[in-house]
């Protein structure tokens, strides 16, 4: 006879809460007597986004716990990849969505607007607690009328806020992940030395394919050789404690110099089997930047689209607020600027034995005696 489970039976419209879920639509022109259509679309929209959000914070605190711990190991690596990729499938619907709201007109929407003044999206709370989990420090974010980012926020989000400014982001954890990086002395080999031979070598090849091109005009090789110079005094990020550290000072870096030749060291050896995972991690966090970027400069040309040059509804400078938040939000540049230090697959210096046995996995079979 088959044991009945201990558990009670659930209704689908219980379990999700769908009574309350959607009873949360109410019209502000039908309050006002002025029925407008599309504020249904627009209220959804706006919900099924604070919705995915949440996904979003779930997921991301899960990540933040993961490299909180003193000890992360190889499954803990592939749990946070995991959760990191479920969030970019989220972004990913959150771009779309913007298809669905561009099927109201600029009328539309003009039919309903005055009746949302001053609530804005600016006001999202969990997207602001996003944006501090992930790493965005207040001195770099993007404000108009020169004032806090909190001000807008009733004073009981305003804490909420607060708050998550002062817990560690997944930027600070990655960073003392990524120094506590075990490969990076190679005992009585220098891998940095034999990475800036290689580098030096490289950057003579592409030098003289400059100079030696005949389609190229005198200024044009001048123009091409500035520019050329840049890159390779860029290259000092990454082997020159000195100006790194300049540029860190300057806000053109932010990455720890011992955290960036890590990052570095994974992209460069990522076949490696130990550095997969690693790799799959620092190219989520990228992804990531570049899809709420996306998203930003979606949203924004949606903006333009939608009221022009008016003053959004929040107060802000509408689509040129959104577009300079798309410039200037972004949190892990640095992992994504590393292609600038890859050098070929040939060119890469060759791993000691004992690194590459620890970089690797091997089975060993017992013989039969």
């Amino acid at each position: 006879m088959s044991k009945e489970k201990p558990y009670p039976p659930q209704y689908y419209q219980d379990y999700l809460r769908l009574e309350t879920i959607l009873d949360s639509q109410k019209l502000k022109s039908d309050e006002y007597g002025q029925h407008a259509h599309d504020e249904m679309l627009f209220i959804i929209i706006h919900q099924v986004y604070e919705l995915w959000f949440k996904q979003i914070l779930f997921e991301l605190d899960s990540v933040l716990d993961i490299f909180s711990k003193k000890e992360i190991n190889e499954t803990h690596i592939g749990t946070a990849v995991s959760r990191l990729s479920r969030i970019i499938e989220i972004q990913k619907i959150l771009i779309d969505q913007i298809h669905v709201l561009e099927t109201m007109t600029p009328m539309d929407f003009l039919d309903f607007r005055d009746f949302l003044i001053p609530a804005s999206g600016f006001q999202s709370v969990q997207f602001r607690k996003i944006e501090n989990k992930l790493g965005l420090k207040v001195e770099d974010r993007y404000t108009y009328g020169d004032a806090n980012y909190c001000t807008y926020l009733h004073e009981s989000d305003q804490e909420k806020i607060k708050a998550s400014e002062s817990e560690k982001s997944l930027f600070d954890l990655m960073e003392s992940w990524l120094e506590r990086t075990p490969f990076l002395n190679w005992g009585e080999t220098s891998f940095w030395d034999e990475y800036e031979q290689a580098v030096s070598n490289m950057l003579h090849d592409d030098r003289r394919l400059i100079e030696t091109n005949e389609k190229l005009s005198v200024i044009e090789k001048e123009k091409h050789l500035t520019e050329y110079a840049k890159t390779e005094v860029s290259f000092g990020v990454v082997l020159d404690k000195t100006l790194h550290n300049k540029m860190v000072e300057d806000g053109n870096w932010r990455l720890s110099l011992k955290a960036t030749q890590a990052a570095l060291l994974i992209q460069l050896y990522r076949d490696q089997p130990i550095l997969l995972n690693p790799y799959r991690l620092l190219t989520k966090l990228a992804d990531i930047d570049e899809l709420f970027t996306t998203w930003r400069y979606r949203h924004a040309l949606m903006v333009s689209r939608m009221i022009g040059r008016k003053i959004g509804t929040g107060g802000s400078t509408g689509s040129e607020y959104l577009n300079k938040t798309a410039e200037k939000h972004r949190i892990f540049t640095d992992i994504s600027e590393l292609t600038t230090f890859l050098i070929p697959r040939s060119a890469l210096p060759s791993l000691p034995i004992e690194v590459q046995d620890n970089l690797g996995f091997y089975f060993h079979v017992k013989e039969n005696k």
